[in-house]
């Protein structure tokens, strides 16, 4: 089995791990309420995903 002939430096593993941190999510607006939303997601503010209303806010509760 093949080993590293010698350590990799500190500036060489820094290098390496540059890209290795996370990134925020990015978060929208509801055109509908103007809430802030998850792209792609349903709005939880008012129900509704691309203009369609998809999720009664008064259903489960009744």
């Amino acid at each position: 089995m093949a080993l590293p002939k010698r350590r990799h430096s500190y500036s060489r593993t820094h290098k390496r791990r540059a890209h290795d941190f996370l990134t925020a999510p990015s978060v929208g607006r509801c055109p509908e309420c103007d809430e802030p939303k998850m792209p792609h997601q349903l709005c939880s503010g008012c129900g509704k995903y691309k203009g369609k209303a998809i999720y009664q806010l008064g259903d489960e509760l009744a």
